[in-house]
This record gives structure tokens, C-alpha cells and sequence, in this order.
């Protein structure tokens, strides 16, 4: 069976940005005529989310103003194809591949609709060749940055000497909500930010970069319901179960050990934890998981931090912190990310 290797990971953040703390009187603004208690209870939520700074690809007061969902989405398209380009061009450059030896483009995204998709536009800005593969993921949310590697390994695994670019671009915060109070739609809006991603794969002899052992999902049965979102005449509202950490603790062993068996491996030979920062609850569910197994999940909390929560993008965020280190020869990393449907995507790396 041919090796697949993670060559290269690049990031791209779009102009906009603001700390938490300048947000807040928007959010303050935003609630007026709300009942006192729950306008508290809100920016509590914001000021203890565990994120510093977010980014996004309309300037505050866009986000905090009431436009339909058919303008929103017409900057999300806009925007996506932007950030698309501009980190697909970043992580060919970076690995210095020509744009036409790409065989397979694989792009992420769930934070509006656009038909064609994503790698239409990009096939057409960066000239890839007419006979690229080319697969959207649309609808899986956080996991699917861990599912668009999981597809482009399963493609290389079987076809030797070829490469592959997955290209993840979310804006969670098209998908805000100004007339939706509920706690879920509180709290997405405290640790959502956007961002995009591009991880470049290869089964070629000579690549390099860390090898992926193994990949699979994992998924919770009766659990559709957890996470998601609803499609309103306003836009993406979205769907998120106060019980998703629970959730989480409950299946975290069969989660983990018998797939690292299964691919010859145990916790003890885990070095890294590359976990979807998906906000401080799960965080911190899944550190004390973790921290049970003396490991730590420090890059995942600085992303959250330095970032939110950027959908699918994240996790390759925290990806790229572990390429840019000098890791030893032999040291393994666990990729874990959920989403919905509900389910877990997992992938085993060796440097």
C-alpha cells in the first residue's frame, strides 16, 4: 500500500478582526430590549468563551446589521472565493508545486451555498488541470476538515504518485442570527470566527511531511439532532444540544482506543493531541479526558484563543502549529474533530 503524507498546511484569515472586549457593546447594543438577567447572562457567555480575538469577512456593524439571508450569502460567496484562492496559492507556493500537478481538489465549507461549489472557482482562478478530481463537502460543519484528509487519503492510498489539496473556508459568522435569542445562537456567536485552511497530501515517493497511519469515523447513533443547522427564510440558524460534552465523555473510549489498536498504536504512543477547538466546554471536557492520560491539549486552547472557532478550518489550524515544529522521528499525532450528524473524525499521523 502506498504512504500518504501531509506535505504542507497554510492558513488564511480575512481582514476584519476584533477583540472580544470590543465586541461587547455591539453585543450590549444588539440586546437592548431584552430582560436584564438574560443580557448578563449573555455577555458572560462572550467575556468567559475562552477567545481573545476573531476574525471575519464583514466588519463588525455588517455583522450587527439586519440584511436577508440572500445578502449575506452573496458576501459569503464573494469572500469564500477570495480566501479560497488566496490559501490554496499559499500552500502550493509554500510546497512549491505548479498548481496543474494537482490531481484531486477536495473543498470544506458549511457556512453558506454556493452551486457551483468552491473548487469550480478555484479549478478556473489558479488554471488546474481539466481532468482534476474534484469533491465538495458541504454539509458535515466542524468534522470536516479531519473528513476532507479522511477522503483525500482514502483517494491517495490507492493511487500512488498523485497529490491532492483539501481547502477549507467558513464564515460562521454569515450565518449569525440578529433575531434568534436562543442560547444556541448565543453562544455561537460568542466562539465563532472565520478563516480558511489548505492542507496539501501526497502519495509521491519522495514527499515528506508526517504520515498518516490511519483515518476513520466514528458515528453516535440517535444523534442527528445535536448539532446543525436549521434553514430559515433568515439564513443558517443554528442547532447545538447542551449535551454534545457529555455526549463526548461518554463515548470518549470507544472513540480512541480501538482505533489506535487497530492502527498498531496506543495512548502511551501518542505524543500529540491536534483536537477541533470546537468552544471551552468541549475544551475543557476533553483536556480532562486527556490530562487523565497525562497529554494536553495547550495548541488547540491557543487557536481557540488566538481565533474561535472557525468550523472545519480550525483543527488544521492547530495541524499547522505541529508542522512548523522540529518533531522527532517517530513521534505520532492524533487528529479528532466532531460535527454533526453526530460524529467524530480521527486520523493517526507519524513524523
Amino acid at each position: 500500500m502506498n504512504e500518504v503524507r501531509v506535505s504542507g498546511v497554510s492558513k488564511e484569515l480575512p481582514e476584519y478582526s476584533r477583540n472580544t472586549k470590543d465586541i461587547i457593546p455591539l453585543v450590549e447594543s444588539w440586546l437592548q430590549g431584552q430582560e436584564e438577567r438574560f443580557r448578563r447572562k449573555v455577555i458572560k457567555i462572550f467575556e468567559g468563551a475562552a477567545v481573545d480575538t476573531r476574525y471575519s469577512i464583514m466588519s463588525p456593524d455588517e455583522v450587527f446589521t439586519a440584511t436577508s439571508f440572500e445578502e449575506k450569502n452573496a458576501i459569503y460567496v464573494r469572500e469564500s472565493k477570495k480566501l479560497g484562492e488566496k490559501v490554496l496559492r499559499k500552500a502550493l507556493l509554500q510546497q512549491e508545486w505548479e498548481a496543474s500537478s494537482l490531481d484531486y481538489i477536495i473543498t470544506v465549507s458549511c457556512t453558506g451555498i454556493m452551486i457551483p461549489s468552491l473548487d469550480a472557482f478555484l479549478i478556473e482562478a489558479l488554471g488546474l488541470r481539466q481532468d482534476v478530481v474534484r469533491l465538495p463537502v458541504t454539509e458535515m460543519g466542524c468534522a470536516a476538515g479531519v473528513s476532507g484528509m479522511i477522503y483525500a487519503y482514502n483517494f491517495l492510498k490507492s493511487n500512488p504518485g498523485k497529490r491532492v489539496a483539501v481547502v477549507a473556508v467558513e464564515s460562521p459568522t454569515a450565518t449569525f442570527q440578529l433575531n434568534d435569542f436562543s442560547m444556541a445562537n448565543m453562544v455561537s456567536a460568542a466562539i465563532f470566527g472565520d478563516g480558511a485552511a489548505c492542507v496539501l497530501l501526497s502519495s509521491e515517493e519522495k514527499a515528506s511531511g508526517p504520515k498518516i497511519l490511519g483515518a476513520e469515523m466514528y458515528h453516535f447513533e440517535n444523534a442527528t439532532q445535536m448539532m446543525g443547522f436549521d434553514l430559515t427564510n433568515g439564513g443558517l440558524k443554528m442547532v447545538l444540544d447542551i449535551e454534545v460534552p457529555n455526549v463526548i465523555q461518554e463515548h470518549f473510549p470507544k472513540i480512541i482506543h480501538p482505533f489506535l489498536e487497530k492502527f498498531g498504536s496506543d495512548i502511551k504512543k501518542v505524543n500529540h493531541f491536534i483536537f477541533h477547538p470546537g468552544g471551552k466546554k468541549i475544551v475543557q471536557t476533553v483536556e480532562q479526558l486527556f490530562g487523565e492520560m497525562d497529554k494536553n491539549v495547550d495548541d488547540t486552547k491557543e487557536v481557540l484563543r488566538q481565533f474561535g472557532n472557525m468550523s472545519s478550518a480550525t483543527v488544521l489550524y492547530v495541524l499547522e502549529r505541529f508542522m512548523q515544529r522540529n518533531l522527532k522521528q517517530g513521534e505520532q499525532g492524533f487528529m479528532l474533530s466532531f460535527g454533526p450528524g453526530f460524529s467524530g473524525q480521527r486520523i493517526l499521523l507519524e513524523w
